[in-house]
């Protein structure tokens, strides 16, 4: 098996992405008259030792554990000093695996002696800490979380005298992804009680929130929400245990197949990891006297999985391959592919070709060949190095026998309707070969052992593997290839619309389907019939219709699927119709009435009148603001929601008029305040004002706004202003240009 040479990339940047607690302890002595050493073990990265300091050590916070009883009395909040601190060695059981240089791992041990007088339910002693890694993959928000090493010290009525089990080996720092790893992680008990082991959940300790005891809490972007203080001791059990995120549980903590499990008797740690990356985990040792549980024992641990750098490793190619498929059985002769990895300077390979009881059946070359005395089943063993620190050795299964190459050729598509298959074995094999078909579930028979099976018949279409297995003596061979089953053409019209009215034109959606080119026949109740994918047809009268669609194919399969739909329904439609006087008026008399003549099966009405203007009532009355040609049309709904709508023309003649005043008086009485021209019938429309000396002092184009009597927002003097206005006449269709002059009256 090939290997990868590769070290995870959390490890490369081991800096930025690894330098917090990583696991801990806690184990107690029973020294006697009621005094207890407490020894606690707390692992940390080391790589950035300025980073997540053991507690106790100069420049980091003291390092507490608090006491309660039974009753979760707080006994005491103890201040245990300062560490001492020794590396964990970075090894593993294996000696062709190169250790990695940038990992590191350091334990900080911790005793105090406390006096704790017998009681009954006994003591809890307790260190918390924060925070996790960030990069731990099976937990939820692990750098925002902390951990809980605890021990319970049971009372007289359980055990009058007692100590903590111990575990005989350090954690290990690391294992390698896609290696098996096997782990010591037994443990001792100072009073030969016995001991149950289980891979069990870590606890919650410490947050972002109030990392440590004593804390002033202060909102930051880890926790926008302080508490209104922090605690000054660490609380009683019992613990919250942390999340772990989907597939990961406190028994399947990291990803591995085989998954990880412990012997519950020896402590046997074992498992296969499958993916890269920071777990953490948590090993409960719960220790028996006399059949009563004592107490259990934590130690929680962040393994590390990565790619590793492999020295030496053997590997021996799968057992030849016929047109470049692996098979078993190629007669006695077999040549052995060795694809072992050996980073040695001096390699060297030791076979042995498993024919006993000789012991001549053996070869030094790097890929040797061999001749079996006769046909058979052997374990062939290589051993890459042998002799030397770093070896390893692989065996695998050989089959001595004559060659097994089976195949046959897949018949060619036929029809799902009436449709026989027949089968044959070919390829290389002996007489004794047996053979076992796999056809389907859908086929008729859906297996077979003969040789060459016939009529086999399909019951779905589609593209069906067939799987044919031979046996012959030891030997197994496998080969499958598939068939195509045409389906029958299917005939579909899509759905049609909900409401239909007379006139009904619809435009006929097909749905139908077929793997091979079809023709359409569409056949409808009117008499018309249409050879189109999708044709239109007009339905009238009103009244129930039907439609049929025949899709035929007649190359390969010839076949014939017809549909029906025979609850085509056509509504019968309104009439609209309107009538209105005047035809013909003028702006001077500009109002229409309208009079409904719609078919009386109709329930709604609207018009739009063509400047804009709406109604919804069946008979109205309209004025036209201006002159011009005006469509009505009128819009008609029967109860079926089936629609009619009419349109006519109604014309509003333009008329002209022009007037012009020869003096008013600018002073706000309501009274001829505006100089405004009279002028009806006029377009271009420019009214101008100029004073005396020929200034312009008023223009506008709009014939419905007239001179106020004022210049750039100031009151004009009392004069005679001559005024010019110029138009386009509608009715004559001329350019008119008109001067006069008018008398602005004033005090001024």
């Amino acid at each position: 098996m090939k290997k990868l040479f590769f070290i995870l990339i959390c490890f490369l940047t081991i800096k930025a992405c690894a330098t917090h607690i990583v696991g801990g302890e806690m184990i107690y002595d029973d020294l006697g008259g009621g005094k207890y050493r407490i020894t606690l073990k707390v692992y940390r990265d080391c790589i950035n030792p300025s980073n997540a300091l053991f507690d106790g050590v100069p420049g980091a916070d003291p390092a507490y554990i608090t006491v309660y009883d039974a009753a979760k009395n707080l006994i005491g909040l103890y201040n245990i000093g300062a560490p001492t601190i020794t590396g964990v060695p970075a090894v593993i059981n294996n000696p062709c695996i190169t250790t990695p240089n940038n990992v590191c791992v350091q334990q900080g041990l911790y005793t105090h002696t406390v006096t704790l007088p017998p009681l009954a339910g006994g003591y809890d002693v307790i260190y918390q800490v924060c925070c996790r890694n960030g990069t731990i993959l099976n937990i939820v928000t692990p750098g925002k979380i902390g951990a809980t090493y605890y021990t319970h010290i049971p009372g007289p009525e359980v055990a009058a005298f007692n100590d903590s089990p111990r575990f005989t080996n350090l954690p290990p720092i690391f294992v390698c992804r896609g290696r098996s790893f096997t782990f010591n992680h037994a443990a001792t008990d100072p009073d030969g009680d016995q001991l149950v082991y289980s891979i069990c959940s870590p606890y919650q300790g410490l947050d972002v929130c109030c990392s440590r005891l004593f804390q002033t809490p202060m909102a930051n972007p880890n926790c926008p929400s302080p508490p209104a203080s922090c605690p000054t001791e660490f609380p009683p059990p019992p613990y919250t245990s942390v999340f772990f995120i989907a597939p990961y549980t406190a028994s399947y903590p990291i990803a591995s197949n085989p998954a990880f499990s412990i012997n519950p008797s020896t402590g046997m740690l074992s498992g296969t990891p499958t993916m890269n990356g920071q777990w953490v985990f948590n090993i409960c040792v719960q220790e028996f006297r006399n059949n009563q549980l004592i107490n259990t024992h934590y130690r929680e641990f962040q393994i590390n999985v990565l790619t590793c750098t492999v020295a030496v490793q053997s590997v021996i190619n799968d057992q030849g391959s016929i047109n470049g498929a692996n098979v078993q059985c190629q007669g006695l002769k077999i040549d052995f592919v060795n694809q072992s990895v050996n980073q040695s300077n001096t390699p060297a390979y030791h076979w042995d070709f498993g024919v006993l009881p000789i012991s001549s059946d053996t070869s030094n070359f790097v890929s040797p060949s061999y001749t079996y005395p006769d046909t058979g089943i052997y374990v062939v063993t290589l051993i890459s190095n042998p002799g030397k620190a770093c070896a390893d050795t692989a065996t695998k299964i050989v089959y001595a026998y004559p060659p097994l190459n089976i195949n046959f050729n897949a018949p060619n598509a036929q029809c799902l309707r009436n449709n026989s298959f027949n089968f044959s074995a070919q390829g290389v094999f002996l007489p004794q070969t047996t053979y076992t078909w796999a056809f389907s579930a859908n086929a008729t028979p859906s297996t077979s052992v003969l040789k060459n099976p016939a009529n086999i018949v399909f019951s779905q279409s589609g593209f069906i593997p067939i799987i044919l297995y031979a046996k012959q003596f030891a030997c197994r061979d496998t080969f499958s290839d598939t068939i195509h089953v045409i389906p029958r053409p299917i005939a579909k019209i899509n759905n049609l619309p909900t409401t239909l009215c007379d006139p009904a034109t619809v435009a006929f959606s097909n749905g139908s389907s077929s793997e091979l080119p079809v023709t359409y026949l569409w056949q409808f109740s009117n008499g018309a019939t249409s050879t189109l994918y999708e044709p239109t047809q007009v339905f009238s009268p009103s009244g129930v219709y039907s439609v049929s669609l025949t899709v035929t194919t007649s190359s390969v399969c010839v076949d014939t699927n017809m549909v029906s739909i025979n609850n085509v329904t056509v509504n019968p439609s309104p009439y609209a119709g309107f009538s209105f006087s005047p035809q013909v008026t003028t702006v001077f008399d500009p109002e229409i009435t309208i009079n409904n003549t719609a078919s009386p099966d109709a329930i709604s009405w609207n018009y739009a009148f063509g400047d804009g203007a709406t109604s919804g009532f069946p008979f109205e009355k309209h004025i036209y603001e201006t002159y011009g040609d005006y469509t009505i049309t009128q819009y008609v709904t029967n109860n079926f929601g089936c629609s009619n709508t009419i349109s006519q023309v109604v014309k509003i003649l333009p008329e002209y008029r022009f007037w012009v005043p020869n003096a008013f008086t600018p002073d706000e009485s309501a009274l001829n305040d505006v100089f405004l021209p009279i002028v009806i019938g006029a377009e271009e429309y420019i009214f101008e004002i100029y004073d005396r000396w020929g200034e312009k002092i008023f223009k506008t184009t709009d014939p419905k706004k007239g001179w106020n009597g004022t210049f750039k927002g100031l009151p004009c003097k009392q004069d005679i202003y001559v005024w010019r206005i110029t138009f386009l006449n509608v009715v004559s269709q001329k350019d008119e240009v008109h001067y006069g002059h008018v008398t602005l009256m004033t005090n001024l």
